[in-house]
């Protein structure tokens, strides 16, 4: 039996446990943590938040994350907050909880420790949080039974007065060299390897064994269907896939570099697709989920995947036999079906940078504007010159058993101009391309009616127009 150390709240522990056990389950079972609350059990409602910072940090940044959805074997080495963890004095409250009260912030309780660890989190990174920033923080936190209203005021209180740093820091933060390779008991093993070698080996040699990154999405069998997993081969350790690369026309993200991380790099290169990666992953999602799991998991309503297609990425594919490239457009070869094979990982994500005169967007309708499954994701990318369009692809999500190009409405975008009237040529190119299949999330007529509408917010975007729409 490996145990897992970690430290929670300055103190160091190790746990004799299976390291498929959930983090909140493992807070709610003792009694100096349980503020830490479960409600949905799948990463939405944020009750169940606490801080986290990586192993090997140096000066640790925490951030939210949903420990309902994250598992014991993932924390080996890691530093957490929970709210008990918020002040080192039992009789005073932490400065953001006080002014919760004082404001009226909170009504029933239960998903406040939540909402207050989150707002710790932005204003430990950001003691000045702009309103967009307060939004972002607040938007993993889905349960506001009091009104929004109040909360959002109690954080520009706190911000205003000067509460940018926690009460407890991981001052005996643990050095990434002393953790351990293997964490858990004989009932479920994760395996921790310090790099790309290691884990091609790993994974060569355990072929079945399943790959783990972030878990915010296979973490559900867990704490929801209460899978087990006897073994499993964790990424969030591998030092050559925690990078970031800048090159002359391309940025490599290494394949367990998280959203979070990836977001400022995003933010420079395609706003657009920072304001995407911004709602389907809320700061919790993001500290946790990765790039390279987003697109391994193969979903066909994954957001990452069409905005990635049209911006040109490809992925390398790493095995005991070396590396090889393949382009994002080729990678799904259908229903959660890829080329990869047993024996690879996805070490690198390629993204080109921009061109001269390349116009991007990505636009997501979905039945809630944060947080929310995809219903269409609809990704264009343009050169633009002399108000002639060139190099056009686009790619659509949720419209096919997978994230794909439509060669159609490419050719309907090359060698025009920006008018309403080529849009409509679009449209029909979209709707001849795709085949949509009706579920819960929408009907195929509607897909259909709402791809092509995003033909013409494209246009009408380009055109300096400003396009107010709702996403339902």
């Amino acid at each position: 039996m490996n145990p897992v150390k970690f430290q929670i709240n300055g103190t160091v522990i190790e746990a004799n446990v299976r390291a498929d056990m959930t983090v909140l389950e493992w807070l709610r079972e003792n009694p100096q943590t349980r503020g830490t609350k479960e409600g949905c059990a799948e990463g939405d409602c944020g009750a169940c938040s606490i801080l986290v910072a990586r192993p090997g940090d140096g000066d640790p940044e925490f951030l939210a994350a949903n420990s309902c959805i994250m598992l014991m074997g993932q924390i080996e080495g890691a530093s957490l907050i929970t709210v008990e963890g918020l002040t080192d004095n039992d009789r005073e409250p932490h400065p953001v909880q006080a002014i919760m009260a004082e404001n009226g912030s909170s009504q029933c309780g239960f998903c406040t420790p939540g909402i207050v660890m989150s707002l710790c989190g932005l204003l430990n990174r950001n003691g000045d949080p702009n309103e967009e920033e307060i939004h972002d923080a607040l938007a993993g936190n889905l349960c506001r039974c009091t009104g929004y209203r109040p909360i959002f005021e109690a954080a520009t209180k706190a911000a205003s007065n000067g509460v940018d740093r926690l009460q407890v820091l991981a001052s005996n933060s643990i050095d990434a060299k002393d953790t351990a390779i293997a964490v858990g008991n004989e009932g479920s093993i994760f395996f921790r390897p310090g790099s790309i070698a290691e884990l091609c080996e790993l994974k060569s040699e355990n072929q079945a064994v399943p790959l783990l990154a972030g878990g915010t999405d296979l973490c559900l069998d867990v704490a929801q269907a209460k899978s087990r997993w006897p073994m499993a081969i964790l990424t969030g350790s591998v030092k050559e896939m925690l990078a970031i690369e800048e090159h002359d026309n391309h940025v490599n993200f290494g394949g367990a570099v998280t959203w979070e991380q990836a977001l400022p790099w995003l933010r420079a290169l395609y706003p657009s697709f920072a304001t995407l990666v911004r709602r389907f992953g809320s700061t919790q999602v993001r500290s946790m989920g990765t790039i390279a799991g987003n697109i391994g998991n193969a979903s066909p309503i994954g957001d990452g995947p069409p905005a990635l297609i049209a911006l040109g990425a490809s992925l390398v594919l790493s095995s005991i036999e070396g590396e090889r490239e393949v382009l994002l457009e080729e990678f799904f070869t259908g229903y959660r079906a890829t080329v990869m094979r047993p024996d690879e990982v996805i070490s690198k994500i390629k993204l080109p940078k921009p061109q001269k005169n390349q116009q991007f967007r990505v636009y997501k309708i979905s039945k809630r504007y944060d947080q929310d499954i995809s219903t269409v994701c609809g990704a264009f990318s343009v050169v633009v010159e002399d108000g002639i369009i060139k190099d056009a692809i686009v790619a659509f999500g949720g419209m096919a058993a997978t994230s794909q190009r439509c060669p159609g409405a490419e050719n309907a975008l090359n060698g025009e101009q920006l008018t309403i009237e080529m849009a409509a040529k679009t449209a029909l190119a979209v709707d001849a391309h795709f085949s949509p299949l009706d579920d819960w999330r929408g009907t195929a007529k509607y897909r259909s009616k709402v791809a092509a509408n995003l033909c013409e917010r494209f246009v009408r975007d380009l055109g300096g127009e400003t396009v107010e729409v709702m996403d339902l």
